[in-house]
């Protein structure tokens, strides 16, 4: 039976009684909760099945969680004795893939709790977003059709007075078209090279000639321009300090791929198809 399963059965025994909470002083991990036929159940077993639960699960109280899982691993436990034999050929593979997935995740989260220097972090910032740029946003609104012929009939019904706005609600196949085709403001590399180099050549309130991409025609109209804000250092902090743990990681994993002997067997020696056949797992 899944995981999840079990521990939506055991939580929804938990709703009918829930027990009253009671004060602890510095919990040990070590605590035995429970005794499965002298096998301990702890605190810190509950603990670790609790920070794997996905985010739907932060909706039911401590409480009711704690009972839940402490009800999940006895029944866990009472299915892993009644098994008789050994393991098959699969569950052994799962568990040294379980093992090693979660030692190196101990690594991972040792790096990333080593921190960021806070030079290291500043320097990414002023590399990333520069004090003083000349470079430029772009607010821009298009139709995308899927022939030349329709782009160049729009192009001139727009030269007749048409709103643009109404024929790209009308006649736009990409998901702007609700919103009158607007695309909002975007810079250098937010859109594929090819619209963007059409978009940047435009004075705001002209419309392009037809344009062609991997989507299909584009007639694009340019709104206006401004010159890129550098957001603040806090509001971007996040998304440095994840790009200096990444590249921290990588550099180790380098570091331990150098020093390590590390031998493929040839490609060819091998189906990659055979990685969907789980027969061959079978004993």
């Amino acid at each position: 039976m899944p995981l999840r399963s079990l521990i939506a059965g055991a939580l929804a025994a938990a709703l009918m009684v829930v027990p009253a909470a009671q004060a602890q002083d510095a919990p040990d991990p070590a605590t035995v909760l429970a005794t499965v036929n002298d096998t301990e159940i702890t605190l810190g077993h509950v603990i670790a099945l609790r920070a794997e639960l996905p985010p739907q699960y932060d909706q039911f109280p401590a409480e009711m969680l704690f009972q839940g899982i402490l009800d999940q691993l006895i029944q866990q436990t009472l299915l892993m004795q009644s098994f008789e034999g050994d393991p098959s050929r699969q569950a052994e593979i799962l568990l040294e893939n379980e093992r090693r997935a979660v030692i190196a995740g101990e690594v991972i989260a040792e790096l990333v709790g080593q921190g960021i220097d806070e030079a290291a972090l500043q320097a990414a910032y002023d590399e990333q977003y520069p004090a003083n740029t000349d470079e430029l946003e772009y607010h821009a609104a298009h139709i995308l059709v899927e022939t030349e012929e329709e782009a160049q009939a729009l192009i001139a019904e727009l030269a007749d007075g048409a709103d643009f706005a109404e024929l790209a609600r009308e006649n736009s196949t990409g998901p702007s078209a609700t919103v009158g085709g607007d695309l909002g403001w975007f810079g250098e590399g937010d859109m594929v090279s090819e619209f963007f180099d059409a978009a940047s050549a435009l004075e705001p309130g002209e419309v392009s000639a037809p344009l062609e991409t991997q989507f299909g025609w584009h007639v694009v109209k340019l709104e206006e321009t401004r010159k890129r804000e550098r957001p603040d250092l806090e509001t971007v902090r996040a998304e440095l300090e994840e790009q200096l743990h990444t590249l921290a990681l990588t550099a180790r994993l380098e570091e331990l791929t150098e020093a390590a002997t590390i031998e493929r067997a040839d490609p060819a020696s091998i189906d990659p198809e055979a990685i969907n056949d789980r027969s061959i797992l079978e004993d």
